[in-house]
């Protein structure tokens, strides 16, 4: 698996656990981070490699900062 797959599957992993810790479906995530569900999906799942834009809303939607979603991700 190449670093930057498992770096995509770590911050899918992470916004996961996040969502599902704050109560939030990806519609209510997507709607509050002004995103596309399909993208939340996208990236939860590994596939999508969102920029560092969408990773600050997707932080800022959540409540947490972009080294709380992001942690091991560069590990």
């Amino acid at each position: 698996m190449s670093q930057r797959h498992r770096a995509l599957t770590r911050l899918g992993l992470n916004l996961r656990q996040w969502r599902e810790e704050k109560g939030f479906t990806q519609e209510k995530l997507a709607e509050r981070a002004e995103l596309d569900p399909t993208y939340i999906s996208g990236i939860e799942r590994g596939v999508r490699n969102p920029s560092i834009l969408s990773i600050a809303r997707v932080a800022k939607a959540l409540g947490v900062s972009v080294p709380e979603l992001c942690d091991g991700v560069c590990a």
